[in-house]
């Protein structure tokens, strides 16, 4: 009786799916297709397609070097990040100490609060410590926002791993130090990979702490930000078309990388 109500609701819950997914993505469909579009952003749907607006984005410095800057940061906050969440999360996984609870929540609180807070928090610590706005704040921002997202992906990649071969590599005369890089570190190469291609995508797309710790130079987030303020135009279609691009890929390899994971641990 239960499966036959459920079958005849079905068709109405893939309706509500189909709107829902067309809400979310028919504004990117949109946008990408606008900017193929000859005639800019009027009329609809287009009827002229070009890639004038890619070869102007291609001719256009501000942007580029935007770009550039934005990699620098993501590249920084991975490493940065990374290097913090692993000691976290070993922390978390293999030490017991007082206020480790307390420890926990802390390191997991930015996935929390909203980007605002984060960005003002930090920026009135920039202006406490005496520090200049520049790349090296937003950086410092990012790899402190985006710990949390380090420490989750590899607290989980150390609960999946066999320690029966840390202890093997330890019976066998290895020190810790060398159990640690010949062992532990490889068994968690995947975790890693995954959770830097997923700081690097966040930093990438991050403009809320951006905002408040950026000093003369712009990232790619803000450099468009600053362009709508005077309209809209088809080159801003085009970059933004790129950046969608680029995001999905690598979102794409991180859920392969953290799939391949998940099938790879023992059950």
């Amino acid at each position: 009786m239960r499966d036959t109500k459920f079958t005849s609701r079905s068709p109405l819950l893939a309706a509500y799916s189909t709107l829902v997914f067309a809400f979310i993505y028919l504004p990117i469909v949109v946008l990408i297709l606008y900017s193929f579009n000859r005639d800019g952003v009027g009329g609809f749907p287009p009827r002229h397609f070009t890639l004038d607006w890619y070869r102007q984005l291609f001719s256009d410095s501000a942007i580029w070097d935007s770009v550039v800057n934005s990699l620098i940061v993501a590249a920084a906050s991975v490493a940065m990040s990374l290097t913090l969440g692993l000691l976290a999360a070993l922390a978390l996984d293999r030490a017991n100490f007082p206020g480790k609870v307390l420890f926990r929540r802390l390191v997991l609180l930015p996935l929390i609060l909203p980007g605002i807070i984060t960005g003002l928090s930090l920026l009135m610590f920039a202006v406490f410590a005496g520090m200049q706005l520049s790349l090296f704040t937003v950086f410092l921002g990012h790899g402190t926002a985006l710990i949390s997202v380090a420490t989750t992906e590899i607290f989980a990649g150390l609960q999946k791993l066999d320690r029966a071969q840390e202890e093997a590599s330890l019976d066998l005369g290895a020190t810790p130090w060398q159990t640690f890089w010949r062992v532990t570190l490889p068994n968690l190469k995947l975790s890693l990979i995954a959770a830097g291609l997923l700081i690097f995508t966040l930093s990438m797309d991050e403009i809320a702490v951006t905002f408040f710790l950026i000093g003369r130079d712009n990232t790619l987030p803000l450099e468009i930000w600053g362009r709508l303020r005077r309209g809209i135009t088809p080159e801003i279609n085009a970059i933004s078309a790129l950046i969608f691009s680029v995001s999905v890929a690598l979102i794409v390899v991180w859920y392969r990388l953290r799939a391949r994971t998940m099938r790879s641990s023992p059950r």
